[in-house]
């Protein structure tokens, strides 16, 4: 039996709906653009956030990094002429710290090298690294042509090379690199490899380390050390910047996640102990820029979703002034179907079934309009630069990560129907508590 009324009300309240399809549409509309808005605003966060977790993961979950940095003493005494600074991490101190972190799984020195990188009459500013070979794995450097360095180039401090993606691209952009030469300062070398691309120019990744990781040049770090030496001397307007520079970057890799707070905290101490201070180095934990990103990530999710919720509340008061028109207008109908029998649980059930009804088309109408946007926008803003009108007013590198959140889906369309059921209950019980005597004589 209360099978039957249900159905019954169902089949009544949908009807009535269908009486008045545009201003059922107009009522749905707040619903359907709230749930819409919820689901692509989510989609946006989240895709973003993945962009920049996946960036920041390149440089390694588990690794420590420490950088030498020029203190700004001495980039104020680096303007004299002839100066040469000295600053950063000694070999002494990658000595210490080896012996004192026997636990560490890798711990892998760059040092830097040369003032310009040369081929014919093409240069650029030096970013060459002397490295070792395990910097590959440790960093999650990938190899897009030929081979990265190895132990062998590594102890017979071979002339060799492995070049980024923007190097190539710079230096050979009709020719293949491989086998080529090209020049650290008058040193030449051959290119074995060149890097796949990491990320994006001056993104997450790139930011931390200071620098684009797709113009690095990687020799063999003996070859480096021998052949270049310490000092590295960058010349511009006439004068001369001259430092003194053992290690330029110190890669930690730890065993495991859990140790690698931990052991940040006591490689500061140590490096602390030897120089007095941490003026001229610097250390990144890409394990806590995780979490911390993460962490800033979800607060922005849920900021996006209390903006969207506000198109929600704004359907559902939408929903509650329509209906409390429509108890207005209906109140003659009210009149008769008490007269016929029917209870005031009769009459909230079918007031609350058209609300319901409203909410759920309108949340359904939404959901495809999200997710088709969500879609959109991430195959879409890419192709915008070449747009013939609005493209030279858009980076070349414009670009909008989404990532469909099912459990958005699910959130924007709960809440859709129970928005329906709360501001439908205050109109129906409103029609439900008219005295029929009164109803029937309304016009």
């Amino acid at each position: 039996m209360r099978v039957a009324f249900l159905l019954e009300t169902i089949r009544l309240g949908i009807a009535n709906l269908r009486l008045h399809k545009l201003r059922s549409f107009l009522t749905a509309l707040g619903i359907i653009l709230g749930v819409a808005a919820v689901i692509c605003m989510v989609s946006i966060g989240e895709g973003s956030k993945q962009e920049a977790l996946r960036q920041i993961e390149q440089l390694g979950a588990r690794n420590i990094i420490v950088r030498s940095q020029r203190p700004s003493e001495a980039a104020q005494q680096g303007r004299e002429r002839s100066r040469v600074v000295n600053y950063g991490i000694t070999w002494a101190d990658l000595r210490i710290i080896e012996e004192n972190f026997s636990d560490a799984a890798d711990i892998i020195a760059l040092k830097e090298v040369g003032a310009e990188v040369i081929r014919g009459a093409l240069k650029r500013t030096s970013q060459a690294y002397g490295v070792d070979p395990r910097l590959a794995q440790v960093a999650n450097l990938r190899v897009s042509k030929g081979r990265y360095l190895i132990e062998a180039d590594n102890h017979e401090r071979a002339m060799v090379c492995v070049i980024g993606s923007e190097v190539a691209r710079h230096f050979f952009p009709l020719d293949d690199p491989l086998g080529s030469t090209i020049s650290i300062d008058d040193k030449a070398m051959r290119i074995v490899g060149v890097l796949a691309p990491v990320g994006l120019a001056g993104g997450a990744g790139s930011a931390l380390v200071g620098r684009d990781l797709n113009l690095d040049v990687h020799i063999p770090l003996e070859t480096a050390r021998y052949v270049f030496g310490d000092t590295v001397v960058r010349r511009s307007a006439g004068s001369f910047n001259a430092a003194e520079v053992h290690v330029s970057e110190l890669y930690m890799t730890v065993p495991k996640r859990e140790q690698v707070v931990g052991l940040a905290r006591q490689l500061e101490r140590v490096l602390q102990t030897r120089r007095s201070g941490m003026a001229d180095v610097s250390m990144i934990v890409p394990f806590e820029l995780l979490e911390n990103a993460e962490r800033a990530a979800l607060r922005g999710t849920l900021m996006l979703m209390a903006i969207a919720g506000i198109s929600l509340l704004v359907g559902g008061i939408g929903i509650m002034n329509i209906m409390l028109a429509t108890v207005t207008e209906r109140t003659r109908e009210i009149g008769i179907r008490r007269a016929l029998g029917a209870t005031r649980k009769h009459i909230v059930w079918q007031f609350l079934v058209e609300t319901s009804v409203l909410s759920l088309i309108g949340g359904l109408i939404g959901v495809a309009i999200g997710v088709g946007l969500s879609l959109l926008l991430g195959w879409a803003v890419p192709l915008l630069p070449q747009a013939p009108l609005v493209g030279r007013f858009i980076p070349a590198d414009a670009s909008l990560p989404t990532q469909l959140a099912w459990w958005s889906v699910v959130v924007a369309m709960t809440v859709a129907v129970l928005t329906g059921l709360i501001f439908g209950l205050y109109p129906a019980r409103k029609a439900a508590r008219q005295d029929p005597i009164v109803a029937l004589r309304h016009d």
